[in-house]
């Protein structure tokens, strides 16, 4: 059985830009989840930009995809994942 990480991130840029909260996010991915029958292994929730590398909950994420505590990562857009080349480049090698 495939386990996912749940990956829920605003940016901590003006409220106004926002288009989903977290709870929001958080609320859809985890009714996907069983809506797909996807085993969630941890959640993680940040409120930083992504442009910049280095966000500690990211970084989390992916060396627990490292360790095999999950292979796939459910997000509510892809851009709530990266808008960095860096964090881009190792999602592509991943």
């Amino acid at each position: 059985m495939i386990k996912y990480f749940i990956y829920a991130r605003k940016s901590s840029e003006g409220i106004e830009r926002q288009a989903t909260s977290i709870p929001d996010q958080l609320r859809y991915l985890r009714q996907l989840s069983k809506e797909l029958n996807i085993t969630v292994a941890k959640e993680f929730t940040e409120s930083k930009s992504a442009k910049e590398p280095n966000r500690k909950e990211f970084n989390l994420m992916l060396q627990g995809i490292r360790n095999g505590e999950a292979r796939g990562i459910l997000s509510w857009k892809l851009d709530r994942l990266s808008r960095n080349p860096i964090d881009s480049g190792q999602l592509q090698w991943m």
